[in-house]
């Protein structure tokens, strides 16, 4: 863990994760439809993002759209793919401006051709950004991950530009999605449930989770710093013994 200044104080962890969960309930628990409660996450984002600066976090990760979700009802994914869409139109300017830089990994082939087309100028004109590493999953999945980085090394292999036994854990890191991004020591899910909805799977072997109880449009910053405390209570060995160092 990298020491870097914060408002907490103490180092915080390079890399967050968040899977954002929550958005319809939120909305059915004010009888709200639930693209309602999809416009309130977008608002959380952006709270969430400024938060992340404030508390001096590196690495910011948002599950924002799984490869599962093209399952929803056509007009809930409309409305998804609309917000995205405003969000790519609206925010990329001040993302340059707060020297944030956009990444957004998942599978682009998928997604309408102005969005992708939009991810490509948003991650170009953001790459010299060095205040915060932003990564947006959006058509991702963490198994799909996976396959197709096993499927790239098998057809190097096969193609004989790859000897099959230097095959090893940094080589498949760097056939990932997630090449070049540290891998995440904090991951947090809100909306009280508890498991890891296809997220990450390779990258967060070692991550700590927190499950938050709120749901995502009323995670703020203070829901942040919380998640941040618990993790400093965390004993975090990676597979040593308790007092090995």
């Amino acid at each position: 863990m990298n020491v870097v200044p914060s408002e907490l104080g103490d180092p915080v962890p390079v890399h967050v994760a968040i899977i954002m969960d929550g958005n319809g309930r939120w909305a059915k628990a004010r009888g709200l439809p639930r693209t309602a409660g999809h416009r309130a996450g977008a608002q959380s984002v952006r709270r969430t993002v400024a938060a992340a600066i404030e508390l001096g976090i590196s690495y910011l990760t948002l599950y924002g759209f799984s490869s599962e979700n093209w399952k929803r009802p056509l007009a809930e994914v409309d409305e998804l793919m609309g917000l995205l869409r405003r969000h790519l139109q609206g925010e990329i300017a001040e993302f340059h401006k707060e020297r944030i830089r956009l990444r957004v990994i998942g599978d682009r082939e998928r997604l309408p051709k102005d969005i992708a087309r939009l991810i490509t100028e948003a991650e170009s004109s953001t790459a010299g950004g060095t205040r915060l590493n932003l990564t947006m999953a959006i058509s991702y999945g963490g198994r799909q991950d996976i396959v197709s980085a096993a499927r790239h090394l098998a057809m190097e292999a096969a193609a004989g530009r790859l000897e099959p036994e230097v095959i090893d854990e940094e080589l498949f890191n760097a056939s990932l999605l997630t090449n070049g991004i540290p891998d995440p020591d904090l991951v947090i899910r809100t909306s009280g449930e508890q498991r890891i909805s296809n997220f990450l799977l390779w990258q967060s072997a070692y991550s700590e989770f927190v499950f938050a109880k709120k749901h995502w449009p009323d995670f703020g910053k203070d829901d942040l710093a919380d998640a941040i405390k618990e993790f400093r209570l965390r004993d975090r060995r990676y597979g040593a013994a308790a007092g090995s160092g």
